[in-house]
């Protein structure tokens, strides 16, 4: 089985969590070819918020947040077993590694993040399972963090994905669970996208291996 992980930036904040997940993905690639694409986070959103005070344009933020994704992909393979030494930044390059170890990619162009990547590479390499790693259990009508009533959804359609994120704002730096180019491209891959809670690598395990992992599952509808 082919599965595509989009890692979170708010799991790079410490030497130990990054160890706990490439524990994990190490465990998971003796069973699949595995891809991981790694976020920014808060990291990222900070030094984007610095270049906008500096006068910095749109683009530019995003660069920005690329090498920060980057940096957290070093990390990750600094951590793991089984990567390629290096963070790719071609789907085709990334889809001949992963045959034989874990690929492991950061941003790759202004516009949109790294959900997106990780979802055009799920469509590239025809995986099985994209899973979304976050810092929330699923996807919410309006953000849990600022919403106490916002409502949680177990199962969405893809189609219904993009209706949720079409009102949503796309800019660098953006705190959006899944941004609406990567809706759009789930939505046209027709690939099952978990989007799960990473505060247990167990979720993550679970999901990848098609068990209950508490999140929410985007069907192709």
């Amino acid at each position: 089985m082919t599965v595509v992980i989009s890692l979170g930036g708010i799991f790079f904040e410490d030497a130990a969590r990054i160890k706990q997940i490439a524990a994990a993905l190490d465990e998971l690639a003796e069973t699949h070819t595995l891809y991981v694409v790694t976020g920014g986070g808060a990291k990222a959103r900070e030094d984007i918020q610095t270049a906008r005070a500096l006068g910095a344009n749109e683009a530019r933020c995003d660069y920005i947040g690329i090498a920060v994704t980057r940096i957290h992909a070093q990390l990750l393979i600094a951590a793991l077993h089984t990567a390629y030494p290096e963070p790719l930044a071609d789907y085709k390059e990334a889809a001949v590694i992963a045959k034989e170890r874990i690929a492991v990619m950061g941003g790759v162009s202004p516009g949109y993040t790294t959900d997106a990547v990780a979802a055009i590479l799920a469509e590239y390499v025809h995986a099985d399972r994209l899973i979304v790693v976050t810092s929330v259990d699923g996807v919410y009508d309006m953000d849990p963090r600022r919403h106490p009533d916002a409502k949680k959804y177990d199962r969405l359609t893809a189609k219904e994905l993009v209706a949720l994120t079409a009102k949503e704002e796309l800019k660098a730096g953006s705190r959006i669970v899944i941004d609406p180019v990567a809706a759009k491209i789930i939505e046209r891959s027709r690939i099952t996208t978990i989007v799960i809670d990473g505060s247990t690598s167990q979720n993550m395990l679970d999901a990848a291996h098609g068990k209950q992992h508490g999140g929410t599952e985007i069907t192709p509808g």
